[in-house]
């Protein structure tokens, strides 16, 4: 008997005030600001959907920002409190709010081709294949990204700013234009496209004039200022933006990058301890590893043409459909690099443990 996951296994939810980019279309996560006087009011729209949501047999991956985490915490406890269960993992991501809205929408639109465990560990993995930050005026109110004291004397001279990354890697530089283009911790895989934010459209001519030429996008696309972006970088005097690849297999490829085991506890596919939906924290056999001929970056794209839409992965294979036999008369076959395996693809279901026929919580679920 077949363990895959059915399409809707999961649900995505964002505990924040931040509103989507649009990037993915309609596949977006669900969205709960969690506003209220009290801590049962900002919780209750977030408990009411994650109660239908197990009900009706999924399980919610719960992202927050990792520096703003104390009423999402809160949340995710009062929901599981309130069926005893743990088909809800609350993650916490340490992202900037533009960065944190656009990843939140990719997992939301690989959810249905993977199983939970799955998407709660690319919820460490989309990130570092993004270059996300922004340009900063002064640093003086910076407190979620290292700084030293130098740049904070630095920001009140007049003639300097800074250019801060918070994905892959974080840290805070002065922005020197010759140097930015070597700089870069991270490129994205052409076609890039760049996506940008600021509260005040007055103060962006430093931005435009550096960055994008460095990045090269095909295409940009400016929204409005998140919420919570003047918390996160401690100033009003920023312009945020996130580059990522276009390319029709970087979410492919992202999600062949994980290498997962089964949780010795409940099963699901874990990249890391603990356990996101039990807080197990030992593993069984590994379920995915991707082999290292596949596991390739996707080819680049043609930097003269732009995307037409969010990155597409291709549909699963038909089911029954035969296995490739050996090479005839024993011949070695030479075949060219293969793409990585499409999220969709039921390669990542889990074999049951043996010890889930006897697992003492299922009584109470």
């Amino acid at each position: 008997m077949s363990n895959a996951q059915p399409r809707s296994a999961t649900t995505v939810a964002l505990l924040a005030d931040i509103p989507s980019t649009g990037h993915v279309g309609e596949a977006g996560a669900h969205r709960f600001p969690l506003r209220g006087d009290t801590v049962g009011a900002r919780s209750s729209a977030f408990v009411a959907f994650a109660i239908e949501q197990v009900r009706a047999g999924r399980k919610v991956v719960a992202l927050y920002p990792a520096w703003q985490a104390t009423d999402a915490e809160r949340a995710v406890n009062f929901a599981r409190g309130a069926l005893r269960t743990d088909r809800i993992a609350g993650i916490g991501v340490d992202l900037s709010p533009l960065a944190l809205s656009l990843v939140a929408d990719q997992l939301a639109y690989l959810a249905p081709y993977l199983p939970p465990g799955m998407v709660a560990a690319l919820s460490g993995e989309l990130p570092k294949h993004l270059l996300a930050g922004a340009w900063l005026r002064t640093v003086s109110g910076l407190s979620t990204l290292p700084t030293s004291m130098r740049q904070h004397m630095g920001s009140y001279a007049p003639s300097v700013s800074f250019l801060a990354f918070c994905a892959p890697t974080a840290r805070v530089g002065r922005l020197r234009p010759a140097e930015i283009a070597a700089g870069l911790p991270f490129r994205p895989v052409q076609p890039v496209q760049l996506l940008s934010s600021t509260p005040d459209p007055a103060i962006t001519k430093v931005f435009d004039d550096n960055l994008p030429q460095a990045i090269q996008p095909v295409a940009t696309r400016n929204l409005p200022a998140q919420p919570l972006g003047g918390t996160y970088w401690g100033t009003s005097k920023y312009v945020e933006f996130v580059a990522l690849s276009a390319h029709p297999q970087a979410l492919a490829y992202a999600a062949g990058s994980i290498r997962a085991s089964a949780c010795a506890w409940c099963g699901e596919p874990m990249a890391a301890r603990p356990c996101p939906f039990c807080s197990a924290n030992s593993t069984g056999h590994p379920i995915y590893t991707p082999p290292a001929s596949t596991v390739r970056p996707p080819t680049p794209g043609p930097r003269s043409t732009p995307p037409a839409g969010p990155p597409t992965v291709p549909r699963p294979p038909r089911a029954g459909a035969p296995a490739p036999g050996p090479p005839p008369n024993g011949e070695a076959r030479q075949r060219s690099p293969q793409p990585p395996r499409s999220p969709q693809s039921p390669t990542t279901s889990v074999e049951e443990p043996p010890h889930r026929r006897l697992d003492p919580r299922s009584y109470s679920r």
